[in-house]
């Protein structure tokens, strides 16, 4: 009897435990619902703030949205007005120089630095720069022009002369006091041994040549020689070289003897002679130089080296340059520039060329 109640009396306890862990699982299962309920309300309330927000992002951004041909035109327009402010600002500039005084040729130049440009026969010609000839290796602000004397030495870069000043005087030079143009710093001259007539093709001593390559080579100026040339034919070139050898006979000469091929003004018997006709007698004027034991060179200016001449076939020879501006412009090999016809020496009345050379000779 007592048993039972005991037993009655745990299995109440029983139930109460039980009873207890039924509502605390109910309420955890209560308060999970709650939590998940809030969870989606708030899900549901940020999803429709972000949906919000795109639409206010497409409407904010409708008029940046471009199709691929939209943006190909955009491309287009603004290449277009970047070409027409470079072109603007490059004929600007070159209006502010040509006013400024610089000649088309100079503005030229150097808008088309991959080219030599040459005014000749009332046009420019464009000759492209090639690796085909020799370049020459000089630093262009290593020529320095001496404003007293108006004279050009070449140096190195601690300023040391690497170059000698030279003449070229002729009749038009009248009589010289070579004494004084010796002790004016003179190093070396080329004398016009002489000339062929440009109508009549006759062949024609210097009046000079005898007085002005005595009194330099008297006064220890180094010496070479040249020949106005106005050949037609290899046979008439072969006739001037041999004329000036014989009268250049007597005398020892350590410059080059020089061909000087210019540009005749005016009506010449030359006129219809063309690129291969010039350049086959120059080399038969050269070779018949060479031959004779002497250093053969080849006078001229850009027309000569780029129009009347086939560079191709002279590269071997050196080259007399005759430009009279500053810089230099001339992209290959040279060994003297003429770079002056004003120039001022004493013992000559007048003006006479002034000649830098870069090479011992």
């Amino acid at each position: 009897m007592r048993n039972e109640r005991m037993n009655k009396k745990r299995q109440r306890r029983m139930n109460y435990l039980m009873n207890i862990i039924l509502c605390l699982v109910a309420l955890v299962s209560l308060t999970v619902c709650i939590f998940l309920l809030l969870k989606n309300y708030q899900l549901n309330f940020e999803t429709t703030e972000a949906l919000a927000q795109v639409e206010q992002i497409k409407e904010d951004t409708k008029d940046y949205i471009y199709t691929q041909s939209d943006v190909n035109s955009f491309v287009e327009e603004a290449v277009l007005n970047a070409q027409t402010t470079e072109a603007r600002k490059l004929l600007d500039d070159i209006k502010s120089r040509m006013e400024s005084g610089d000649s088309t040729a100079a503005v030229l130049r150097e808008l088309y630095p991959e080219d030599v440009v040459v005014y000749a026969d009332s046009k420019y010609n464009f000759f492209p720069i090639t690796d085909e000839y020799k370049r020459n290796n000089y630093v262009l602000d290593n020529f320095v022009l001496d404003e007293a004397s108006s004279r050009i030495t070449y140096t190195d870069d601690v300023g040391e002369v690497h170059s000698k000043t030279g003449i070229d005087v002729s009749k038009h030079q009248g009589k010289i006091d070579w004494e004084k143009v010796a002790a004016d710093g003179i190093d070396f001259a080329f004398i016009r041994v002489g000339f062929r007539g440009s109508s009549e093709g006759k062949l024609v001593e210097d009046e000079y040549f005898i007085d002005n390559i005595e009194g330099a080579l008297e006064n220890h100026i180094e010496v070479g020689v040249y020949f106005y040339t106005q050949a037609v034919t290899t046979e008439e070139a072969k006739e001037e070289a041999q004329f000036l050898l014989d009268l250049l006979e007597p005398y020892d000469i350590t410059y080059p003897v020089v061909l000087d091929l210019e540009e005749v003004n005016g009506k010449s018997r030359t006129d219809d002679m063309t690129q291969e006709d010039f350049t086959d007698a120059a080399i038969e004027f050269l070779d018949t130089v060479e031959n004779a034991g002497y250093q053969p060179m080849i006078y001229g200016n850009l027309k000569t080296f780029f129009i009347m001449l086939d560079m191709r076939r002279i590269e071997k020879y050196d080259k007399w340059f005759a430009y009279y501006q500053a810089p230099v412009y001339f992209p290959y090999e040279f060994t003297i520039w003429q770079y002056s016809s004003t120039g001022k020496v004493d013992g000559i009345k007048g003006d006479v060329d002034l000649n830098v050379s870069m090479k011992e000779y």
